[in-house]
């Protein structure tokens, strides 16, 4: 058994290197991007809204809507 994924590691060792490279690119390239998207947090975009309209007979008064 061992000598099987012995033999198995030694026939794909480049297909098998190249995999953990890509794979190791993906989550610094993740990281990366999470620490600047952490550094530039800036507050939610809030949508304030306040008109005396009558829409469909019901008064709106006001409403509030952030987005995050």
């Amino acid at each position: 058994m061992l000598s099987k994924i012995i033999q198995f590691v030694k026939r794909y060792q480049e297909d098998i290197i190249l995999v953990i490279g890509v794979i190791l690119i993906s989550l610094l390239s993740f990281a990366a991007g999470y620490i600047m998207a952490k550094q530039q947090e800036k507050e939610p975009i809030r949508i304030e809204y306040d008109n005396s309209n009558y829409w469909s007979g019901h008064y709106w008064p006001l409403f509030s809507l952030e987005i995050s």
